[in-house]
């Protein structure tokens, strides 16, 4: 059976990737799958191309652009892309899998303008800025002027909640994982 998409949107310390593991470690029902995105990026550590993600040189990830392979993609610095392969994907739901996308606003939406009802486009909202502030600082792993640029980014991709098919307000935690797991469980089972 032909698995769906299931897009995640959010802005950083939302809670989105706690949200998307526990769904995929502890719900093992839902046959969710990670898609392998494709990057210009050297493998880092043990990371192996095929596995964490397809490594290409920027001219080749360029070359692809060119060539319309992506359903979506960003140049996140110069020469460093990262993008979402169609043929990848579409490998993976002819496999059966329900492949879960984790990316910006602006690929979420573009991904699920491609694929239409075949596709659940999920908005991870935090309660309110203060409290994505509260939730930045108290990861202590950035500096005051990164904290105030997430949360100048945060504001812009808050104004694209209303073009996605579901938006989980982080509030507390449990009922955001379980708010998660009815919409996803739902949209799989129509």
């Amino acid at each position: 059976m032909q698995g769906k998409v299931i897009i995640f949107s959010a802005p950083s310390g939302s809670g989105k990737s706690t949200i998307i593991n526990w769904l995929m470690q502890e719900h093992k029902e839902l046959n969710l799958a990670f898609s392998i995105s494709c990057t210009s990026r050297q493998p880092r550590g043990t990371e192996k191309d095929g596995v964490e993600y397809f490594f290409v040189t920027p001219e080749e990830f360029r070359k692809r652009i060119a060539d319309e392979e992506f359903l979506e993609y960003e140049e996140v610095y110069a020469d460093r892309f990262y993008g979402t392969l169609k043929a990848q994907v579409e490998k993976q739901l002819a496999k059966g899998e329900n492949v879960v996308l984790d990316v910006d606003v602006k690929g979420g939406c573009n991904i699920k303008k491609f694929y239409g009802d075949k596709a659940l486009s999920v908005f991870i909202q935090p309660p309110s800025i203060e409290e994505l502030r509260n939730r930045l600082n108290g990861r202590g792993t950035d500096a005051p002027e990164v904290i105030e640029d997430r949360i100048k980014r945060a504001e812009f991709e808050l104004s694209f909640a209303p073009k996605f098919d579901c938006v989980v307000v982080n509030d507390d935690l449990k009922n955001a994982q379980q708010k998660a797991l009815e919409t996803i469980a739902d949209f799989l089972n129509k």
